[in-house]
């Protein structure tokens, strides 16, 4: 909470159904004529799309989005960019064009704020600053709360110290260091927000019993948001949500491979598996395609995102392509989060045509292939894509679980096990 004297991105889980358009200009004409277009309107605004969309659920929530000005920890930043329900606001760039840190979309620092569930007066820690959500999160501990913020790179923590410092926040300590185990000395805490990509949860053991975590995993290089409750030797996940994060950096980073193809407008990602050629894998993409179509139909309203979990929890070999703004090299079906399987020389990836009339924005999902061996992993993958229509799509989601990593731990059918250095993750799906 302030005194007196007062990063990631993501894809949205639902639209606003009403109040003012996130990002959209609220303005004043004054009795002389000049135009105002101010910052309190703008989070006056922010907050009604908020709930309006169902992002903001309680009145904590709402107040302490109500109290932060935004534009205090991205100077210089538009405020179309910074009230945008759905825009992250990047705040230093990294190679290939991809940011380091962010302030994250509007919409899912709602949701994770949600889903931790801040008590006033509770211990709370953050891996991953900026200063922004410090703030949300020093709103809803209040003044007999304490806030811990983390991050490895020293121009963050210093712009976090200074932003909170201006805007009145004493209760927050800024941290220099490792998020693997520089909040060690910190702990324990009640609630946990980590707001950056992690493969491991080294956090998970800071966590005092019944406390709440939330965490964006990556399995599979798949990112959910997920809200673990602690109970004993186990943390059980709940409402896991589509997201994109900027990577955890340091000792906790996490293996993978990410070739960069097409002169660096193609980038896989993919977790563990064989070795990835990369001259290999750019003479695949210039030569010929293989295509296979599924016949799995898909609406543009059809939640989709249980394919990506699907393919995770079935195949070692997925993982995910993008490809930057412009590219026309691969015609993925989504913007992000698109899936892959790779082999060391070969890859294919999930696309889509239009079905039905135009108009009827239904699409039909197919298979594009590179490589020697294009044809197997094109089959392979729209096999996966028909298995998941038949037995996944229309039922619920897969459930996550942590556990010590040395417990033992029956992965049941229809589930993986990913093994980490701190923890285990379960994804599974629960019994038909």
């Amino acid at each position: 909470m302030r005194d007196s004297g007062q990063l990631g991105h993501g894809t949205p889980h639902s639209s606003p159904s009403g109040g003012t358009a996130p990002g959209q200009a609220t303005v004043t004409c004054m009795t002389d004529g000049t135009i105002t277009d101010s910052p309190a309107r703008r989070r006056a605004a922010l907050v009604a799309a908020l709930q309006a969309g169902g992002c903001i659920r309680t009145p904590e929530v709402a107040a302490a989005f109500g109290a932060v000005a935004r534009e205090q920890f991205a100077p210089g930043h538009p405020l179309d960019d910074l009230y945008g329900m759905h825009s992250a606001v990047v705040t230093k760039m990294g190679e290939h064009g991809r940011g380091t840190t962010s302030i994250s979309a509007p919409w899912l620092q709602a949701k994770m704020l949600e889903d931790a569930q801040i008590q006033p007066g509770q211990r709370v820690l953050e891996i991953g600053s900026g200063g922004c959500n410090a703030a949300y999160i020093a709103e809803l501990a209040g003044p007999a709360g304490s806030v811990v913020t983390v991050d490895i790179d020293p121009w963050v923590t210093a712009r976090a110290s200074q932003f909170l410092a201006e805007a009145g926040y004493r209760n927050v300590q800024v941290v220099t260091g490792d998020g693997d185990h520089a909040a060690d000395v910190y702990g324990p805490f009640d609630r946990v927000i980590v707001t950056v990509g992690v493969w491991d949860v080294p956090w998970a053991r800071l966590l005092t019993e019944g406390g709440r975590m939330v965490v964006p995993v990556m399995v599979a290089t798949f990112t959910r948001s997920v809200a673990f409750t602690r109970r004993g030797d186990r943390w059980d996940g709940e409402n896991p949500v589509v997201c994109g994060f900027v990577k955890l950096q340091g000792a906790g980073a996490g293996w993978d491979q990410q070739p960069h193809l097409g002169g660096g407008t193609v980038h896989l990602n993919v977790e563990g598996g064989p070795d990835l050629d990369e001259d290999a894998l750019d003479q695949a993409l210039a030569g010929d395609r293989a295509e296979v179509w599924t016949g799995v139909i898909i609406g543009n309203a059809d939640a989709s995102d249980t394919l990506n979990m699907h393919l995770a929890v079935t195949d070692t070999r997925a993982g995910n392509i993008w490809a930057s703004p412009g590219c026309a090299l691969v015609q993925m079906a989504y913007r992000w989060h698109t899936p892959v399987l790779t082999e060391p020389d070969s890859f294919a990836y999930l696309t889509s045509r239009p079905a039905g009339d135009p108009g009827d924005h239904r699409s039909e999902l197919g298979v594009h292939a590179h490589g020697p061996r294009a044809g197997a992993l094109a089959g392979d993958l729209a096999g996966h894509i028909q298995e998941w229509d038949r037995s996944r799509r229309h039922g619920p989601g897969p459930q996550f679980t942590l556990y010590p990593a040395g417990a033992q731990v029956d992965c049941p059918p229809g589930g993986r096990l990913f093994r980490r250095r701190h923890v285990q993750i379960l994804v599974a799906w629960p019994p038909q």
